[in-house]
Parts: structure tokens; sequence; C-alpha cells
């Protein structure tokens, strides 16, 4: 498999080879949707909570005679029916949302990811990429040199502090490392660059 490879301008100068086992699998849009909705529910923190019956702190008195007053029969003033009472089954901050996910699934769903994105000419190949220093409106110039629209993931090898740093303020940017990658931002973005040394991890990774 060949990918595009990108000078600073965002023109083609030329081909890289990758891994057909990372960047040339099936679409296997199933998959995907495990893996994507997997990577979702794993991270949810589980820390919401509603107050059940017991949890109402109301009195326990009957509100009113069972019969003779020709209103509706009412035991307490907790009950769920009422407004201000406790809820029928209440979530609980112990809630998991977690989702079991065997590794090789989890390979192949972000190299079928990987595959499609290239057979959607969306991912491209970078020498590499670094700013000077943690600042905002060189990452924004950078970008722009590229000449892109819509949103962008630049992919590196390892984590850069300054890359990191510079492309938080910016809304459709975004920086990861290819240890970092997931598969949700590799959906959301419209486009992904990954320079050719995370190439080389990614099929460390993956392949």
């Amino acid at each position: 498999m060949e990918l595009k490879l990108l000078n600073d301008q965002g023109q083609a100068s030329g081909n890289v080879d990758a891994p057909d086992t990372v960047f040339a699998r099936d679409f296997n849009e199933a998959l995907i949707h495990q893996v994507v909705i997997a990577y979702q529910a794993n991270a949810r923190s589980g820390n919401r909570a509603q107050k059940g019956r017991a949890d109402i702190n109301k009195s326990h008195k009957k509100p009113w005679n069972q019969k003779g007053t020709g209103r509706a029969r009412a035991g307490q003033a907790n009950s769920p029916i009422w407004r201000g009472g406790g809820k029928v089954f209440p979530n609980s901050p112990d809630e998991n949302f977690s989702h079991k996910l065997n590794k090789k699934m989890y390979r192949a769903g972000m190299c079928s990811i990987l595959s499609q994105l290239a057979r959607e000419d969306r991912i491209a190949v970078i020498e590499k990429f670094e700013i000077d220093a943690p600042k905002t409106k060189m990452m924004a110039q950078k970008v722009k040199n590229f000449g892109f629209d819509a949103s962008v993931l630049f992919i590196t090898d390892v984590s850069n502090e300054n890359l990191t740093l510079a492309a938080r303020n910016l809304a459709n940017v975004s920086v990861l490392s290819a240890q970092q990658a997931d598969p949700v931002s590799l959906v959301n973005y419209d486009r992904v660059l990954i320079t050719r040394s995370a190439v080389e991890r990614m099929k460390e990774m993956f392949a």
C-alpha cells in the first residue's frame, strides 16, 4: 500500500510504502462500530447518581386519610409518582458501563479504520511535524500552510509537548502520538496526517 507524501505546503511530493497489514485491510463496518462504541463506553466515569425512595428526606406519615377526602389514595410523600419523590430505578455511582473488547479485535478495528481512510484519500504522510515553541499562532500558521479547511488530526511518533499545548486552543486541530491514537478521533476528523516515523510505530503496534 502506498500513501501520499505531503510537503510543508500540503502538496504531494511522492509516495510512501505502508504495510498492507495496517493500511490495506478490508472494510469491516460491524467491527468498527463495535470498537468505537466500546471505546466510548469504557471512557465513561459512571459517577451519576439519583435518589431512590429511601433516600428522600420526607415524612413517612400518611398524607391524608385513606377514605373520605375525595382524593386519590396516598401512602407517603416520597412516592415516585409524586413531585420530589424518589426514582423507581435510580442510577448508582458504581454503575459499570465498560465493554469487553479483545486486543485482536481492537487491532483489527484500528487497521480497518486506517485502511478506509487510505481508500478515501483522507490520510497522508509528512516527513516530520514540529514547532519551536508552544504557540497557538505558530500552530495555526503551520496548519494554514497545508491548505486544509476541515478538521485535521496529526499523529506523531512520540508525544510532543509543544505541539500538544499549541493545538489545544484550536477547535478543529488535534495532535496525538501513535500510542494515543484512538478509533473515535480517527473517525471524527476529516483529514489525518501521520509522520513517517509514526507509520513505522503503527506497524509495530497493529501489524
